[in-house]
C-alpha cells in the first residue's frame, strides 16, 4: 500500500470534542528545539539529521531500533556543568543513567567525576581509566566484594546508606589499612513534586538514615569514632525530574542545621555538603527545565545563605546531574511495523522495538514527543499511541501524541529525549535484542555500545 493510500486514522477533532485536547499549534515538521539534541535538525527534504547525518543513512547503517547519541550535545553540557559550578564545587556525573566506556572518557576529558552505584558500573569506570579519586560510589545495599574493590580501587567518596554500612565499610577500610573517605546520606523529609517511585527523600523508602528522629545524628556519631572512616561530610537527593527548587531550598537548610549540630556537640565543622541530582529535562514541550547556571547560582545561594545564618563556613557544593547531561543528547530511532485505526478512538502505530528499550513510560507513565523523521509531510494531524512487539498491553513507548494521517509502514519515527535511563534499563523480554548506542558527530557515527545477537543471548543460556 503507498503511503498516500494508507487510511489514516482518527483526526483530533473526531476523538475529543472541543476544548478538550489541544491540538498541535505547530507544524508537524517542525522540531521543538527543547526536547532534541543540539545537532539535530531537518534536512531540504524534511529528513532529520544529527551531527551532519541523515537518519536513513543511519538506520541502514545500524539498523532500528538504535539510540543515536549526540556526542558534541553531549560533551557540550558536560562543559556547561563544570562552568557553571566552577573550581569550587564538583560535579558528578550519574553514571545510573547511562554509562560506557566511551562516555566515562568524555567524562574525563570534559572534566567531570563520576558517581556509580554497583559494582559493573564501578568496574566500567575503572577500566576506562577514571580516576578513583573522581569516582564517588552509591548504593543502599553494597555487597561486601563491592566495598572491598571500591576501597581497594581509592574511591574518592563512599556514601553510606545505613548502619550496618558504616560498620561494614569501616571494618573493610581497617582491614585494608586506609581511612576511606565517607558521606553519610539522609534524607530530610522532603518529597519532590514527582512521580511516587521516584520521590526519594521522605522517610517511607529505602535510601537514606531519617534526619527527623536522631539516626541521622547517631550516623554521624558512629562515623566519627570509627578509625576506618573519614567523614567528609552530608549527602542529600531529594527526587528526580524535578524543576521547582523549592524542595532544594528545603533540603539545603535541614542538612545545613544538622552540620550545625554536628559542629556544636562534637567540635567539627564536615568540610562538604551533597545535593544529590534529580534535575528535569524536557521530555515534551510542556517541560521547563533551568539552564546549569541558573541552577548552579540557586544551589550556591541557598547553601552560602544557610551556613551565615548557622554561623558555618560554607562546605565545598556536590551535585550529581545524570539525566539532565545524557538525556536530551539521545533519541530512539524506531521503523514503523503496522498502524492499526480505531475509529473514534486513536491510531495505535507499532514499532520495532518497545518496552524492552523503553521502559519508562510503562514503569513511571512517563511522557515523552515522537516525530516522522525519514521525510516531511503536509498531511493532517492524527492523535496516536506508539506501542512496541511485546506481547504486553502496557508495551506503550508514547502515550498519546501527533503524527501525520499519512504515517505508513516503513517510515521512520524518533523519540527524544531517551538518552537516560533507556538503555541502562533495557531488558531482554520476550528474547529482545537490546539496541546499539551509536555515538554521531562531525559526521561520523560510531557504536559505542554494540547491538545484541541471537549469540549473545544463547550463550548465557548454558542447559
Amino acid at each position: 500500500m503507498s503511503r498516500s493510500a494508507h487510511p489514516a486514522g482518527p483526526r483530533h477533532a473526531d476523538v475529543y470534542p472541543e476544548g478538550h485536547y489541544t491540538a498541535p499549534a505547530t507544524d508537524l515538521n517542525e522540531l521543538d528545539a527543547k526536547v532534541w539534541s543540539r545537532t539535530v535538525t531537518r534536512d531540504e527534504d524534511g529528513a532529520l539529521t544529527v551531527g551532519g547525518m541523515e537518519v536513513a543513512r543511519l538506520a541502514e547503517e545500524f539498523g532500528t531500533p538504535a539510540y543515536f547519541l549526540d556526542e558534541s550535545d553531549f560533551r557540550a553540557r558536560c562543559r556547561a556543568w563544570a562552568d557553571a559550578f566552577g573550581a569550587e564545587a564538583d560535579v558528578f556525573y550519574a553514571g545510573k543513567a547511562f554509562l560506557s566506556r566511551a562516555v566515562v572518557r568524555w567524562l574525563q576529558e570534559e572534566g567531570l567525576n563520576l558517581d556509580v552505584c554497583s559494582g559493573g558500573e564501578l568496574a566500567t569506570a575503572l577500566d576506562a581509566g577514571m580516576p578513583a579519586e573522581r569516582i564517588a560510589f552509591h548504593g543502599n545495599n553494597k555487597t561486601v566484594a563491592e566495598i572491598e574493590r571500591a576501597v581497594e580501587a581509592g574511591v574518592g567518596r563512599i556514601v553510606l546508606d545505613s548502619f550496618q554500612e558504616i560498620a561494614r565499610v569501616a571494618h573493610i577500610a581497617q582491614r585494608a589499612g586506609t581511612r576511606q573517605r565517607v558521606q553519610i546520606r539522609v534524607t530530610v523529609g522532603v518529597e519532590a513534586h514527582t512521580h511516587e517511585f521516584i520521590a526519594t527523600a521522605h522517610e517511607d523508602q529505602k535510601f537514606g538514615i531519617a534526619l527527623a528522629d536522631g539516626q541521622a545524628a547517631e550516623a554521624v556519631r558512629r562515623a566519627l569514632t570509627l578509625d576506618g572512616l573519614e567523614l567528609i561530610g552530608i549527602h542529600s537527593h531529594i527526587g528526580s525530574q524535578i524543576f521547582d527548587m523549592a524542595g532544594f531550598e528545603v533540603s539545603a537548610r535541614r542538612v545545613v542545621q544538622l552540620l550545625a549540630e554536628i559542629r556544636d556537640e562534637h567540635g567539627v565543622e564536615l568540610p562538604e555538603i551533597d545535593l544529590g541530582g534529580g534535575l528535569g529535562i524536557a521530555y515534551t514541550s510542556e517541560d521547563d527545565p533551568r539552564e546549569p547556571h541558573e541552577i548552579a547560582k540557586a544551589l550556591s545561594d541557598i547553601v552560602t545563605r544557610e551556613c551565615e545564618s548557622a554561623g558555618l563556613r560554607t562546605p565545598r557544593i556536590s551535585v550529581e546531574p545524570g539525566r539532565a547531561i545524557v538525556g536530551p543528547t539521545a533519541f530512539t530511532l524506531y521503523e514503523v511495523g503496522t498502524i492499526k485505526p480505531l475509529e473514534g478512538l486513536r491510531t495505535y502505530v507499532s514499532v520495532d522495538g518497545g518496552m524492552s528499550d523503553n521502559i519508562r513510560t510503562a514503569l513511571y507513565d512517563a511522557e515523552y514527543s515522537v516525530a516522522l523523521v525519514s521525510r516531511s509531510s503536509e498531511a493532517e494531524p492524527m492523535l496516536v499511541r506508539v506501542v512496541g512487539k511485546h506481547c504486553e498491553s502496557g508495551d506503550i513507548v508514547v502515550k498519546d501524541a501527533f503524527l501525520p494521517a499519512d504515517l505508513a509502514p516503513g517510515d521512520l519515527i524518533a523519540v527524544p529525549a531517551t538518552g537516560a535511563y533507556c538503555r541502562s534499563m533495557a531488558s531482554n523480554y520476550n528474547h529482545a535484542l537490546r539496541p546499539p548506542v551509536v555515538a554521531v558527530r562531525d559526521g561520523q557515527a560510531r557504536v559505542i555500545v554494540r547491538r545484541e545477537t541471537e549469540e549473545d543471548l544463547l550463550r548465557l543460556d548454558v542447559g
